[in-house]
């Protein structure tokens, strides 16, 4: 079935939703809700490609060695001291502990019911873009926020909100470069393409509950994921002072939280925050994906741009300390919260050990962005929060922040953020368990299921991208193990063939879809940019 919005012109631009309709789903792809994707679209597709094709270029430049820098063109915004950003929205002045996940009913409740000061409903990594996720996670969140949600599992398990006090709602639409391929967008040329999953998240959520947030004392809050660039934050701002105009908000109502999980990115912290200053919340340091972009950058630089093992690669080494202390010194130095990222380890409620050794790390790692100066920090799982939140608690105090935490003791060079030696080195079981974590996560992936717990870690698609990038820069740049084992395409195949072996199969699994698609996005000659955007087009319905 087709739908167009109510008043389409003859030229378009026009907006088609090509998925299936099931029930309830008119309630989120209303015909105000299409014209207004429409009129985003219209205004700002054409900006989005370019931004992505401004990708490529800096890709390209860093690969063929030139080295990302602070830019000579905007040291004028960097120096000047005088401007600050918007700061925090009603509901988000303490976020000492936030908690994420997707946001089907079922989650969407445990989040609410968490105690954690803030949820980040997630769109993006934890959630995989099956049209039904798209669309049901948008009925959740509607749900959720008129008080209407409730959800009976298959066993009869009834869950619903009885949180007194439930987090404030921030959801993170897809990045810039993903699309959504149930919904054509017609441009006034007649250009037919598939819409873009930010404007998509974005443009449905927005609609829907904007004036709702606000008369429940919060407001329409954003994370915004995987930009590159000012140029990026600038696109965002536009779309944000568009869309208050377009429902009659004051100029301002919207805020954005923007994750600084690309290495170009940490060269523009200061920029992003100025182009975003009106509706600019605070910067997340999004480790993994950070991560993951530093290998995409760097993949082909040669030997001294090869990481070791993933499990080595922590927030102490010193090129994750450069970006993490210069994220909060340039957040604290414009009035902007700075959030920490979310450690991996998860408690297991079956394995009393692996819960210890989960809370024992996750409490290192938030007394350390607390003692950094961090103003808040993310967990993965309810029974993480007190954990985090004692070690926010013991800096904080009854303070809702450390804003006031200026790090002028901070000195963070350029060639600092990209100096990824560490010493330690790649071991078979590194690469054996970057290849098994990868293949299970995508075999869940494929089922529909976007955030996965794997061997006591909270796997989403950036860690699954870390896992299959080394895997393709260890084989061209021709690494060893520890013990001295080349790592090559047919050494791969053979841990995929025993990953397969191992694996508990049963009717209708994808694993070997999964290890199809790791083979593409591991071990072929080129290299993908994102592992999700092939098989979202070739396997998810």
């Amino acid at each position: 079935m087709t739908i167009t919005p109510p008043t389409p012109t003859l030229q378009g631009p026009a907006i088609e939703i090509t998925g299936a309709l099931h029930d309830r789903y008119d309630e989120i792809l209303t015909p105000a809700a299409i014209a207004f994707l429409t009129e985003l679209h219209h205004r700002f597709a054409s900006r989005r490609h370019d931004r992505l094709a401004d990708r490529m270029r800096r890709r390209f430049e860093i690969g063929n060695g030139h080295d990302p820098h602070f830019r000579a063109d905007t040291a004028h915004i960097r120096d000047d001291a005088s401007w600050r950003v918007a700061g925090a929205g009603p509901g988000l002045e303490d976020r000492r502990v936030e908690i994420t996940g997707p946001t089907d009913p079922k989650m969407t409740i445990n989040a609410l019911n968490s105690g954690a000061r803030v949820w980040l409903a997630d769109q993006e990594d934890a959630t995989s873009p099956t049209w039904k996720n798209v669309v049901e996670g948008q009925l959740s969140l509607r749900d959720a926020i008129r008080g209407e949600l409730s959800f009976t599992s298959s066993e009869g398990k009834e869950y619903r909100v009885t949180a007194e006090r439930t987090p404030t709602i921030v959801m993170r639409p897809r990045g810039w470069h993903l699309p959504e391929k149930h919904i054509a967008f017609i441009d006034r040329a007649g250009r037919r393409t598939a819409a873009s999953g930010s404007l998509v998240d974005f443009g449905l959520y927005f609609l829907h509950n904007a004036q709702a947030l606000i008369e429940a004392g919060r407001g329409p809050y954003f994370y915004i994921a995987k930009l590159e660039s000012s140029d990026e934050a600038k696109l965002w701002d536009d779309v944000f002072s568009f869309s208050e105009e377009y429902i009659g908000l004051p100029h301002g109502t919207i805020r954005a939280t923007v994750l600084i999980e690309t290495l170009p990115a940490a060269f523009e912290m200061d920029e992003i925050l100025y182009e975003l200053r009106d509706h600019c919340a605070g910067l997340n340091a999004g480790r993994w994906d950070y991560i993951f972009s530093i290998i995409k950058n760097y993949r082909g630089r040669g030997a001294r741009f090869v990481l070791p093992d993933r499990s080595e690669v922590t927030m102490t080494v010193p090129f994750m300390r450069a970006y993490t202390e210069l994220l909060v010194q340039t957040c604290h130095k414009r009035g902007a919260f700075a959030i920490g990222g979310m450690s991996a380890s998860i408690p297991n409620r079956r394995d009393p050990e692996a819960t210890a050794r989960a809370i024992e790390k996750v409490a290192a790692d938030k007394k350390r962005e607390a003692g950094d100066g961090f103003d808040g920090t993310w967990v993965a799982h309810p029974d993480l929060i007190p954990t985090a939140q004692a070690e926010f608690d013991a800096v904080l105090g009854d303070r809702p922040n450390q804003v006031d935490r200026q790090r002028d003791d901070v000195q963070v060079q350029a060639s600092d953020l990209i100096d990824l030696h560490i010493g330690r080195p790649i071991t078979a079981k590194g690469v054996r368990d970057n290849v098994s974590v990868a293949i299970r996560y995508l075999e869940a992936w494929l089922r529909g299921l976007g955030a996965v717990a794997i061997d006591n870690l909270m796997e989403d698609a950036a860690t699954a991208e870390i896992s299959r990038s080394q895997v393709w820069q260890w084989i061209h740049q021709d690494r060893t193990t520890e013990d001295g084992t080349a790592i090559t395409a047919e050494y791969v195949e053979e841990l995929i063939t025993g990953v397969l072996r191992e694996a508990t199969r049963s009717a209708g699994d994808r694993f070997d879809d999964a290890a199809e698609v790791f083979r593409e996005v591991a071990l072929r000659e080129e290299f993908p940019t994102f592992l999700t955007l092939g098989a979202y087009a070739r396997y998810l319905d």
